[in-house]
């Protein structure tokens, strides 16, 4: 008869033996069933993570909690072993919030005249960056959503000048080691809400009908920022300027944003995105240009969609010696744009103080007996979705033949099928191949979970997806918590950005050839499926990744889906850029080519003035987390 002690446990021994069986013939069997070449390696190597540790071991040594200042550990992966690949340095401590397409210094060679010197102006090739963007001495993690929406750690964007020159329209304040956001503007000093409620009176925000709203010259996005409550999206726009880091600030208060300006290229998003767009005092020449910068904006703006325009010169009689401006020259302005707004069959709602609203016509077939024939239709033979550097034109936007239908409110709008597919606008998508290319990320998605916990938790609140399709990962990944931008290349075969606006979803066109209009650091999470494949011919892997490396913060994480030949190569260059790394297999077998690289940017910020621009690593990662950020 058995003892007690030898009945119900193995020795260590024999437990060391039954898990090194299992690797060996686990791994052997893959060997066979595989047919890689050289991906055999890595997926013998990813095998034996998940045949030896079980589902969560794919994630040993693999942390994304965010830590404030820990040193990470070596990357250890068997996949990268070989000669050591090219360690980037840092950049100089002064290129902290370098921002390669919108230099100030390449900026003022170019024209003033519609903003051109504001508009996108990127490096050549020879003349990119090879360093990494250092984070401010001092840098933490932001607080979480929402309360990063009224604090903001000053290490991060250690910039005053704002709260003084916006003292009395309570932008931003402050506070010794953080920034406080009170929600004012230039036109809602008193706080956004109060703003926002005036306008529910006749925007419907309630009830899912304006979900996604454009912010034009936004400030420090305070509008954006309190939508967000009320389930309503807001991409908000300013340009690099002399109001120090306001799209900054925004961005690390978990506000969607960009640098941008309304100049002489067309926005970078499809006809019909917006269900309203808004100007407060943002400063644009409505009534200039021949009406062409309201005619951009009707290109954005979708049937039935809101127009709100926020001061001068807007009630002009009562406000015309604060503004210091002449009675003649605002009722010039204002009457240029009413009648634009009449060429475009606009109906003004209402003029309540210093706000006019106007709505676009909901049906955009109908006639519009108000518009006077000198005003141009654009060429109706033009891509309407081809505006990547393309010049603006004193045209209106036809009307669209196809893919024009209601949208349901949000948050039905999520999962129902878009217009543009049910009308087939977008080639080779259809309704059923719709509904598999979103059971598909929903699948991917719940396995990422099961590698990053997290994913499901307030920790990353500023997303990214480099190649966003449909809006498939953005959708099954979606949270009040969390926000994604999601970006269609210029590159991809399909323009399919419409249809992710048409989701209730926002995102950009962009050429991953060419730095994105953030700052650094501003993004927790940036996912890209196959985003290496499709650039693989066009611009050098290492450039992407730097690009990546810039706007992501400390202690942020990467999702790279790939073929494995790619990822083996993405994975031995970011060995060079501080990223700690993991490959995992396709959840749906280890034979597939496709795999996922999961990847945590170590933290390090540049050294105290004077000391150079060599990383200052946190020695002690419990007590660096005391007293900061999202700690407190």
């Amino acid at each position: 008869m058995a003892n007690k002690s030898s009945s119900g446990a193995r020795s260590p021994l024999s437990l060391v033996v039954a898990m090194a069986l299992c690797c060996f013939f686990y791994v052997l069997g893959a060997w066979q069933r595989s047919g890689y070449g050289k991906g055999d390696r890595i997926a013998a190597a990813v095998n034996r993570q998940a045949a030896c540790g079980g589902p969560g071991a794919v994630a040993a040594g693999l942390s994304f909690e965010t830590h404030h200042g820990a040193a990470a550990a070596a990357n250890a992966s068997a996949a990268a072993a070989g000669a050591a690949p090219e360690l980037f340095a840092p950049c100089a401590a002064a290129l902290a919030d370098h921002t390669p397409c919108h230099d100030q210094d390449r900026a003022m060679k170019f024209p003033r005249k519609n903003m051109v010197y504001r508009e996108r102006h990127c490096p050549a090739a020879g003349e990119r960056l090879r360093c990494l963007v250092p984070a401010p001495p001092g840098y933490v993690t932001p607080f979480p959503w929402p309360r990063s929406r009224d604090l903001v750690p000053f290490a991060n964007a250690p910039y005053k000048s704002l709260t003084v020159e916006k003292a009395v329209q309570n932008w931003v304040q402050y506070e010794g080691a953080v920034l406080r956001f009170p929600g004012g503007g230039t036109q809602f000093p008193h706080g956004a809400d109060e703003y926002i409620d005036r306008l529910a009176s006749v925007v419907p925000f309630a009830g899912g009908h304006v979900r996604t709203v454009l912010d034009t010259g936004c400030g420090v996005a305070s509008l954006g920022a309190y939508l967000d409550s009320r389930g309503v999206i807001a991409m908000s726009f300013a340009p690099r300027d002399s109001h120090e880091a306001q799209v900054q600030f925004a961005l690390e208060r978990g506000v969607p944003a960009f640098i941008g300006v309304l100049g002489s290229v067309k926005l970078p998003f499809p006809p019909r995105a917006f269900d309203m767009v808004h100007c407060s005092r943002c400063l644009i020449p409505w009534a200039g240009n021949g009406g062409m910068y309201m005619m951009e904006i009707d290109r954005v703006l979708r049937p039935g969609g809101y127009w709100v325009l926020s001061g001068p010169p807007i009630n002009w009689k009562a406000n015309h010696k604060a503004w210091e401006r002449s009675e003649a020259d605002l009722a010039a302005e204002q009457r240029r744009i009413e009648e634009y707004a009449a060429a475009l069959c606009w109906e003004k709602v209402t003029e309540m103080n210093e706000v006019g609203v106007w709505r676009k016509r909901p049906d955009p077939a109908a006639a519009c007996p108000d518009r006077p024939a000198a005003v141009r239709t654009c060429d109706e033979a033009a891509n309407p979705d081809d505006v990547w550097y393309k010049n603006m034109d004193e045209c209106v936007t036809p009307p669209a033949g196809a893919g024009a239908g209601e949208l349901q409110p949000f948050p039905a709008r999520l999962t129902a099928v878009p217009p543009r597919i049910s009308s087939g606008a977008v080639p080779g998508l259809t309704a059923e191949s719709y509904a598999e290319e979103n059971r598909r990320w929903e699948r991917h998605v719940a396995a990422y979970k099961k590698v990053n916990y997290k994913l499901s938790s307030e920790r990353y609140r500023n997303i990214m997806d480099m190649n966003a399709g449909v809006g498939g990962f953005a959708a099954a990944i979606f949270s009040p918590k969390a926000w994604v931008m999601n970006v269609v290349p210029t590159a991809a075969e399909l323009s399919t950005l419409g249809v992710v606006y048409e989701r209730g979803l926002i995102g950009m066109y962009h050429d991953w050839c060419e730095a994105f209009s953030t700052y650094p650091r501003t993004y927790d999470l940036i996912h890209g499926n196959g985003i290496f494949t499709l650039y693989k011919d066009r611009c050098k892997m290492e450039d992407i990744l730097l690009e990546m490396d810039r706007i992501l913060r400390p202690e942020g994480t990467v999702i790279l889906r790939d073929d494995v030949e790619i990822l083996l190569k993405v994975q031995r260059t970011a060995k060079g850029m501080r990223w700690k790394t993991l490959m995992a297999n396709h959840e749906d077998s280890p034979n597939i080519r496709e795999k996922v690289l999961f990847a945590v940017k170590r933290y390090w910020t540049a050294a105290a003035a004077g000391e150079g621009s060599e990383p200052e690593e946190e020695k002690n990662a419990s007590s660096s987390s005391e007293g900061k950020g999202s700690e407190e």
